[in-house]
């Protein structure tokens, strides 16, 4: 078992199985260009690998905000439906926490829909606090 960012074109296509389970809108003919695309603006992809398989995929990027200072934001953070319960998550976001703490962020943040109630539960059982709403409409 290793967690790695997915630098190369095969890495971050052996993502996709997993992160279009949080994001089933994605198409897999133009996910190494849309994420490569995301890269140019900071976005990393990393993933927790099983046996030669990504289990447990994050994409997250570092910023920084009058708010918070620098901080980590994750964008996405989805286990293989098939491979819950074996504390896959919970390793690849204490990697996103030693990760954001080696590149000096103050903070690390998310969003979770509304819907996503076994999310939230493993949100908090990781000691995070909701801290905000966050609205949004589309244009």
């Amino acid at each position: 078992m290793s967690i790695q960012l997915a630098e190369s074109d095969f890495q971050i296509l052996g993502c996709f199985p997993v992160i279009s389970q949080l994001r089933p809108h994605l198409e897999q003919d133009n996910f190494v260009e849309q994420v490569r695309y995301q890269m140019k603006e900071g976005y990393q992809l990393a993933f927790l690998e099983v046996e030669k398989q990504a289990v447990a995929v994050t994409g997250f990027r570092i910023s920084t905000c009058l708010a918070l200072g620098r901080f980590l934001y994750i964008d996405d953070l989805v286990v293989d439906e098939l491979k819950r319960s074996h504390s896959y998550g919970q390793q690849l976001f204490q990697w996103l926490i030693e990760y954001a703490r080696n590149h000096e962020c103050k903070h690390l943040s998310l969003d979770s829909g509304v819907q996503r109630f076994a999310a939230h539960r493993f949100y908090l059982m990781q000691r995070m606090s909701i801290t905000s709403h966050h609205f949004s409409m589309e244009l």
